[in-house]
């Protein structure tokens, strides 16, 4: 997750002289991963302006295309005149607002600006790409082109917003809501102890009969689904900068206004959101098990073969997306600038989905997108509706819409998790006296209600479905508290005990093993027959009875071993091929003999809780699958010159090379 400070601090008052690095060590502290921090606009100077082309020349003679362009900068160049720059991008035309980098400016990367000679002509100056001021993916990578209502000479630095600082987390599996500006924000006012302007507290008016018309076949699939309508957007309109640019510091790519605004608001509120073109959406929206075999042309291009386990959204016709992983062409946002005619009314979905179907979806299709990610990780069920209020929100303000009255909202019966602690239970996990006092506030700062005395009852938020069990209450103290305050302490180990007789022989077959020159090597436990064929072994020897493997890590080798000297040679010979001759190998280790009284492994099921019966009869089946060589010899032999399986009392078996 990619946070942009600059975004963070609209839900958080940082102190104004906080840098990343500063928020950085703060996040790290209670247990986010933040692996780096980029520096935005590093080393940008301007001046960086607001132009308008004025004329453009084709010059000719050249292998490529050169315009010489005069563009209006206001007053940015001290003269007032238009600027002449050289340019080779045909992305832009006379009328145009660009971004002008004049001379003395330097850019990314130390790139000074200066007046120079350049195909007959001389340049004052630039017009700028997103690639030349690190802006990130554009789609385009040509020529700035700024929406007309910015005046030239307007500062470009602050109008893109290019100077900034973007803190990369790497969020773990248990800690889904980080996937979100809002999620991120909170662990950075409890590091703070400063408040948290949730962006997901909005008005969100009650469900009614009014809204498109949603079936839900699946309630364990689907929990909630919640749909908006808004209509009469405005074709043309697009993204405005700043919503473009804190998508682009986020690591996506804008797309249209509808979508980049499904984006924007799942980046700031965790939700994934999708939305239709209601004139290309044919009767109610339906959440099913798709029926194997089913087809479904996804965003992405590819023609998909659905199987009975996906979680399918559809119309009258049958599918039209692959639920919390991707939507589906036949309903796809249709853009003015590439279509004759773009999407005036969308549908919104704001659903939530099962985590393990959507896991098992994305990777059974190998299609993993960022709301596959956040659904996998668990999803706030209570943020649907505000997601969808806030997108329609930003469709009105931005594209002229009208949100419609309404409002569809499908929800599976659900109550409050709660969970009972005793309130000094994360005292004695940490082995630090932390006091109640301490615990129902650290509690309460991560949005758990907490009622009791000594012992506490616990309400986990919505947004924290990791938190199951005490354990999970305690971790969430001891890392608020502070990882690095707990202190280190050794465990007193009771007296009169040491090392076994067999940890004993171990050792002092080790030792003697290295005092005579030899080194400890560690192979795999797999064979196969050529090695037992190169070991010139008979066929009744009893090493050619081997234990074969249901899923071997190589068709080669796949079964266990019987005796160690196959990896030992393999060793030697892959040491000697690299120039090591002088050497002496040794290997302690099991071998597996069958016995004959092998049971074949239980496959569990995986589409629903094995029961009691299944599980026992699993757990016997592997206590009796492998079979074990014991044999026992009272002393220890190492031949020098030919190779020799060494038999230990202990029930290992020794081998050394030389």
């Amino acid at each position: 997750m990619r946070v942009p400070l600059s975004w963070l601090r609209e839900y958080v008052d940082l102190p104004a002289t906080e840098t990343g690095r500063d928020v950085q060590a703060k996040l790290v502290a209670v247990g986010l991963e933040v692996e780096t921090v980029e520096r935005t606009g590093a080393g940008l100077k301007g001046p960086l302006v607001v132009g308008q082309v004025l004329t453009i020349e084709e010059l000719e003679g050249f292998k490529k295309p050169i315009r010489f362009c005069t563009v209006d900068v206001g007053d940015a160049n001290g003269t007032g005149e238009p600027q002449e720059i050289v340019c080779g991008a045909r992305n832009f035309s006379v009328g145009d607002k660009v971004v002008v980098v004049l001379p003395g400016a330097v850019l990314p990367g130390d790139f000074a600006i200066s007046a120079r000679k350049t195909y007959g002509r001389t340049s004052h100056g630039m017009i700028c790409s997103t690639d030349e001021l690190g802006m990130g993916d554009d789609g385009t990578h040509g020529i700035i082109v700024l929406p007309p209502e910015y005046e030239p000479g307007t500062d470009a630095i602050e109008l893109l917003e290019l100077v900034d600082e973007i803190l990369d987390i790497a969020v773990t599996p248990d800690r889904g809501y980080c996937l979100s500006m809002r999620g991120v924000a909170r662990e950075a006012a409890i590091a703070y102890g400063l408040p948290l302007r949730d962006p997901a507290l909005l008005d969100v008016p009650a469900p009614n009969a009014f809204g498109h018309p949603v079936r839900v076949s699946d309630p364990i699939g689907c929990s909630r689904f919640t749909a908006r309508t808004v209509t009469g957007l405005r074709p043309e309109a697009r993204s405005p900068i700043w919503l473009q640019r804190r998508l682009q510091k986020a690591g996506m790519r804008p797309i249209s206004l509808a979508v980049d605004v499904t984006n924007y608001v799942m980046l700031e509120l965790g939700q994934p959101l999708h939305a239709y073109d209601r004139t290309r959406v044919e009767g109610p929206i339906g959440v099913r098990r798709a029926q194997q075999g089913e087809k479904l042309t996804t965003l992405d291009g590819t023609k998909r073969v659905l199987d009975a386990e996906d979680l399918v959204i559809t119309d009258d016709r049958g599918p039209i997306g692959l639920a919390g992983v991707m939507g589906g062409a036949d309903t796809e946002i249709a853009d003015a600038a590439t279509e004759d005619a773009g999407t005036t009314e969308v549908v919104i979905e704001a659903a939530h989905f099962d985590a393990i179907s959507i896991a098992r979806t994305a990777r059974r299709h190998k299609l993993s997108s960022e709301a596959s990610k956040r659904f996998e990780r668990g999803v706030d069920p209570q943020a649907a509706a505000a997601a969808a209020q806030r997108t329609v929100d930003l469709l009105v303000l931005l594209a002229g819409g009208t949100a419609e009255a309404g409002v569809t909202e499908i929800s599976a019966p659900s109550a409050p998790r709660t969970i009972a602690m005793p309130a000094d239970h994360p005292d004695k996990v940490a082995g630090v006296s932390y006091g109640r006092e301490t615990v129902v506030r650290r509690l309460q700062e991560v949005g758990c209600d907490v009622y009791g005395q000594d012992e506490l009852i616990v309400t986990v938020p919505s947004w924290r479905p990791d938190l199951a069990a005490p354990n999970d209450l305690a971790e969430e103290v001891i890392r608020l508290e502070g990882y690095e305050n707990l202190p280190s302490t050794l465990p007193t180990p009771p007296s009169g005990r040491g090392l076994t007789e067999r940890q004993r022989l171990h050792r002092r077959v080790g030792r003697a093993l290295a005092g005579a020159g030899y080194v400890e090597a560690l192979s795999y436990p797999f064979i196969g027959e050529a090695a037992l064929d190169r070991l010139g072994l008979e066929e009744g020897d009893a090493r050619r009875r081997t234990v074969a493997l249901v899923n071997p890590l190589s068709d080669e080798e796949p079964s266990l071993r019987t005796t160690l000297l196959p990896g030992l040679l393999a060793a030697l010979r892959r040491n000697e091929g690299r120039g090591s001759h002088d050497l002496a190998l040794f290997e302690t280790g099991l071998v597996f003999r069958p016995t004959g009284e092998e049971t074949k492994a239980v496959r569990l099921p995986v589409d629903r809780r094995p029961t009691d019966e299944e599980i026992a009869a699993a757990a016997d089946v592997s206590r009796r699958t492998i079979y074990m060589y014991f044999p026992t010899l009272d002393h220890l032999l190492v031949e020098q010159v030919a190779p020799d399986t060494v038999l230990l009392p202990s029930g290992c078996v020794c081998c050394a090379v030389r």
